[in-house]
């Protein structure tokens, strides 16, 4: 199952970095383009257009990076008495709900429905990250509440 959603992520990065190359693109077209040159001292399309293409440029670095990453990473076994850490795929119960997690290296925050379910990416940057490290199956905490049903 983790091998899918490893698929999954890659799909789903390589998407994000398709559409997000091109609004970069096409912002540094405005930014270059003849027409958007300043007309009045008040005038900052030019400067604002720049500030976009930058910025886009930047995320679609990180984009690639994380797909880089993807690509090469091997996902781990775990079993019911192996320590959480990188890699693992974990069933919480939290606060009378059951959320998935994937403790990843990178893409913190992306969620990607997977066999019916939604899997949160957690990068250790992430204290959930932090506080599931080391845990096993059936381990809990108190703040916040939350107990490991299963660990994959």
């Amino acid at each position: 199952m983790k091998y899918e959603l490893l698929e999954q992520i890659r799909l789903e990065l390589q998407t994000q970095l398709d559409r997000l190359s091109k609004a970069a693109l096409e912002a540094h077209a405005a930014a270059t383009d003849p027409g958007s040159k300043a007309e009045g001292k008040y005038d900052t399309r030019s400067l604002e257009a720049s500030y976009l293409a930058v910025g886009q440029a930047r995320q679609v670095d990180d984009i690639a990076e994380a797909l880089r990453i993807f690509e090469s990473w091997v996902l781990p076994d775990f079993d019911d008495v192996t320590p959480i850490d990188a890699g693992a795929l974990v069933e919480v119960e939290m606060g009378g709900s059951t959320e998935f997690y994937l403790l990843a290296p990178a893409s913190g925050g992306l969620v990607i429905a997977h066999a019916g379910r939604e899997v949160t990416l957690l990068t250790p940057a992430s204290v959930l990250y932090r506080r599931l490290q080391g845990m096993k199956s059936g381990d809990a905490l108190d703040s916040p509440s939350m107990r490991v049903r299963q660990v994959v």
